[in-house]
């Protein structure tokens, strides 16, 4: 069995924070395809350029983006390889929800 550690609890918890936002999910799914710059995903997932940087800079603080400068621009992935293939994974899930809990009005959160 895999020793569990705070560092990978913390972890976790950072990519479950990143994943409770819609836009963040869809920026992680996006870069889990290619790099992109800002304004691209911007326009890719329907948000305005304020949205996207905010998400980003969350992300970027969470380690879960890293940014690279080029030239003027400044292009965004995944912070780490592992991440791609993690949210692969997270993909092939299949929940059963409780629509009693886990409706419009959840307090799950």
């Amino acid at each position: 069995m895999e020793t569990v550690t705070l560092t990978h609890t913390a972890a976790l918890a950072r990519l479950g924070h990143a994943l409770s936002d819609e836009t963040r999910t869809r920026i992680l799914l996006a870069l889990r395809e290619a790099p992109a710059y800002p304004s691209d995903l911007a326009d890719a997932l329907g948000v305005s350029r304020q949205v996207m940087s905010n998400q980003l800079a969350c992300l970027r603080g969470c380690g879960l983006v890293e940014s690279i400068p080029d030239g003027r621009r400044t292009l965004y992935r995944l912070g780490d390889a592992h991440l791609a293939s993690a949210l692969g994974d997270l993909l092939t899930l299949v929940l059963a929800v409780d629509p009693e809990c886990c409706g419009p009005d959840c307090t799950c959160a």
